[in-house]
Order: C-alpha cells, then structure tokens, then sequence
C-alpha cells in the first residue's frame, strides 16, 4: 500500500537540478530558479535534505579568493548527478553564460570537498538535458543536445570508475532516437530509456517536437538495442519525467508533453519480466502537476522535491507563466502503522500532549516546514 506520506513546503525551490540519496541525505546539486542571475558566474550550490528530520540545510559557497573555488563546478541546469559509495559525480548541464560542460565533477560527502577527477579517453561532447546511470561500476550517458554540434544526441559514451576511462560505445540494432531530457534506468545488465523531447528532423532541433511512448532496452554487455513489445496502460510520451527502480520494477512520474501541453502528476510502474506497464494509484495528498523536479529512493520511501508548474492564473499563455516549487513529498511503498497512526494524528488535530517525546518530535518533523527557500522573484 503506497502512501504519500509527508508535504513540506520551505526546502530549496528549484528545476532542472539533479541529486543522489547517500546514507542518510539526500544532496541536490545546482538547477536554477525563475529571476536566478545567470550573467555572472556563480558557484554550484548545494543543499542537503537530513531524511529522519525532514531539514534542509544550504551548504556556504566557496569565495573566490579560496582554493575551492576552482574546482567548483558553476551553477547549472540540466545535469546529471549519480553515487559511487559516498561520493557524487556531477556530468554536463548548462547556463546561460558558461554554456554546456564536460568536465566531471566528483562531490565527497564526508568531506564536503570538490574535486575533478583526472579522465583519460574519448571525452563526450558538452551538453545538457541527456541522462545518467550506472550499471556494474560503468556510468552510461546517453542523448541530451549537444551545445557544440547544436544537435540532439543519440550516442551512448561511458565512463569506467575502474580505469576512469570514457569511450563512444559503438552499438548495434536501431537506437533510441535523438532526445534531451529523458530518463534512463539500469536494472540488471540493461539500460531503459524512456520518454524525453525528440525532433521530426532527427537530431536537429526545428521545434516540430516528437513526444515518444516507446521503452528502449540497452544491453551493456552486447551493447545492443532493443524495443520490446510492452503490453497494460502505457504512459502517454512526455519529458522532464522522474524515473526510479524499486523492488526490480521501472517507475514514472509526472513530466511533460509539450504537444498536448500537459503536465502530468501520474505514476506508471514497468515490470521487465512481464514488459507489462500499470498505473499506480498512491493514497494521500500527492504532488501537483509538474516537471523538472527531483526524485530519490532510500529504502522503501522516494523523496521528490522541486520542479515547475503552470501558474494557477496564467497571464500570457507561454512557457513563462510557470511556477517554481519548494515543496517536498515523500512516498512511502511500505509505511507503517507507526506511520499510519502520526498521519491520523496530524489529519484529525487530536491532542498530542500524552503522546511520548520521540513521537511528539516525529510527528513535529512530518508536519513543520522548512524555511530556507528563498521567494520566488516575479520581475524576473
């Protein structure tokens, strides 16, 4: 029985950002936020969400007179972000000044250090809007718009934390076609592709969008492609989606088809041995309609955070009438009846005096927001 269990408002109140759950934090990295100040230079921020207490807390960015500065990634949106033990490893994105990147960024989370690990290879070309994962110690990127070809991508290049190592996979069978902003899920040996925007041009971009349906299948070891023949309640194309893998299962959530102009807050979960989709139907006050948020699973629960919206009252009818979110829901696959019961506590406003200190304080943690993020600039 999955539950939205927790909404909070307060936390960093960005889109386009990346993050990786580690121990028992979440780290979110970069992305921006509406009337964000791109014309200089800005370090990457970080803020990390404490999972038992429900707090963010915004790291101090490094000045520029300090030696952390240069191995700083700058501020960005569309990048990519995975964990290796307790680092994190920050690939690609853009701004609006810097342009697209290629250099890999590695974070420590126990020093809360930067670094730029020395890479040896084929280098892919600087990008955004690709995707990320890691399968048998070998993070596989694929598609995004390459900024310097101005092209969409449908390359797969990986990097192995062995050698640290990059190469051009050259793969066989038809690919995924051309896209920015999909998702890509390792289960197994196999990478699954799903969703994102793609072009009625191949890989350039004409603005005649393709929103594609399709799940992909590539196999690391063959690296081969593969389209197999799904069967149940398959979700309508979209892109800036959240993917995540629980119990050996493929899930979806929300996004955006830019043809029919919707944004999606459904939740669809694949079963790769069946290649059966199903919708998923989850208790509790869910998000809104959105896309460009963050999605990490720890353990049983999934923390989804951030992202954009239509504005409830739009005023021109364009991209721009978008809110920005500083919102947090967790997801839980497995609550339990501690859980439950704080829930029907906090629902009905019952009395909480007689209830023992750790539960008081649990219970306080689900329900009280955070209060860092910062107002949404609406000259901007």
């Amino acid at each position: 029985m999955q539950r939205w269990t927790v909404c909070l408002e307060g936390g960093p109140r960005r889109v386009n950002h990346a993050a990786v759950a580690i121990e028992y934090n979440i780290y979110s990295f970069g992305g921006y936020c509406t009337g964000d100040d791109f014309e200089n230079t800005q370090p990457m921020d970080i803020h990390i969400l404490n999972c038992v207490s429900y707090k963010w807390t915004a790291l101090p960015l490094p000045k520029l007179n300090e030696p952390s500065y240069l191995v700083t990634p700058y501020q960005r949106y569309g990048h990519t972000a995975i964990a290796i033990e307790e680092r994190a490893y920050i690939w690609g994105g853009r701004n609006d000044k810097n342009g697209a990147d290629n250099v890999l960024h590695c974070f420590n989370t126990v020093t809360l250090e930067w670094s730029q690990p020395e890479v040896y290879g084929q280098l892919p070309g600087a990008r955004d809007g690709h995707s990320a994962c890691v399968i048998n110690n070998v993070m596989y990127i694929f598609g995004g718009y390459e900024e310097y070809v101005e092209k969409f991508s449908n390359e797969v290049h990986a990097l192995d934390f062995n050698s640290m190592t990059w190469s051009l996979i050259r793969t066989h069978g038809k690919p995924a076609r051309w896209r920015d902003f999909h998702s890509a899920t390792g289960i197994g040996d196999y990478m699954y592709i799903f969703g994102g925007r793609s072009d009625r041009a191949g890989p350039y971009h004409t603005n005649n969008e393709l929103y594609c349906h399709k799940l992909q299948i590539f196999n690391t070891k063959t690296s081969t492609w593969h389209e197999p023949v799904v069967y149940g309640h398959v979700p309508l194309g979209r892109r800036s989606h959240s993917a995540f893998l629980y119990q050996g299962k493929l899930y979806i959530f929300g996004g955006y088809n830019g043809i029919h102009d919707v944004h999606f807050a459904d939740m669809y979960k694949f079963d790769p041995e069946t290649n059966h989709w199903n919708i998923v139907k989850v208790q509790g006050v869910g998000p809104c309609p959105r896309r460009r948020q963050c999605c990490c699973l720890m353990d049983h629960r999934v923390f989804l955070f951030g992202g954009t919206s239509p504005c409830p009252v739009p005023t021109e009818g364009t991209e721009l009438d978008l809110m920005d979110h500083s919102d947090l829901y967790v997801l839980d696959f497995s609550p339990s009846l501690r859980t439950l019961c704080l829930l029907t506590v906090a629902a009905n406003g019952l009395d909480t005096s007689c209830l023992p200190k750790d539960l008081r304080w649990e219970l306080s943690a689900m329900t009280t927001n955070s209060n860092i993020s910062r107002p949404l600039n609406t000259s901007g």
